[in-house]
Formats: structure tokens, C-alpha cells, sequence
């Protein structure tokens, strides 16, 4: 039970220190067009790369998945809103898996 908090304490001051060492590290504006446009996209690259492979697992069947999946990048595509996505996308799930 001690080994607990002893990794929940570890856990916690890691979080700590990757949230603050950029604030003590880098004081200056950051000007190079590079890292800007880098840490401009870093939020999207990481919440795809969390959810992509959650939308093929969520149901039994991976075909149902990826026909959600293509639904929703189209109506995303067409700039509907994100209640509409969602509701197509899980549309399209049910339907395929009536289907299948």
C-alpha cells in the first residue's frame, strides 16, 4: 500500500515539471515561425493520435467503426457542426451494424 503514494507522488511531480519547466525555460517570445507553427499544431496532432485509435475499438465490429469514421470526415468536411457530426457519425454505426 506504501508503493502507492510513493508512484502516485512521482506521477504528480512529473506532471509538475513538464508543465513547468517551458515557463521557467523559455522567458523570451518565441519568434521563430518553425516552433510557432510546430506548437501551433501540437494540440491536434496529440488529440488525433488519442482518438483515432478509440473510434476503431469502440464497437465490435471494424467495419461499422470505419463507416462512422468516413462519415463524420465528410460532415466535418462540409464544416456542419459537432453535434451533427456526432449524430451522423453514430447513425452511420447503427445502420452498418443492423446491416452486418
Amino acid at each position: 500500500m506504501r508503493n502507492v503514494y510513493i508512484y502516485i507522488l512521482v506521477m504528480a511531480l512529473v506532471t509538475y515539471a513538464i508543465r513547468v519547466l517551458p515557463l521557467t525555460l523559455i522567458r523570451k517570445e518565441i519568434r521563430s515561425k518553425t516552433i510557432k507553427s510546430f506548437l501551433y499544431y501540437v494540440p491536434y496532432a496529440t488529440l488525433s493520435a488519442m482518438t483515432f485509435p478509440a473510434i476503431l475499438t469502440a464497437v465490435e465490429n471494424t467495419y461499422a467503426a470505419l463507416a462512422g469514421f468516413i462519415v463524420a470526415l465528410i460532415l466535418a468536411f462540409f464544416r456542419r457542426g459537432l453535434l451533427t457530426v456526432a449524430i451522423g457519425a453514430c447513425a452511420a454505426v447503427f445502420i452498418v451494424e443492423l446491416i452486418l
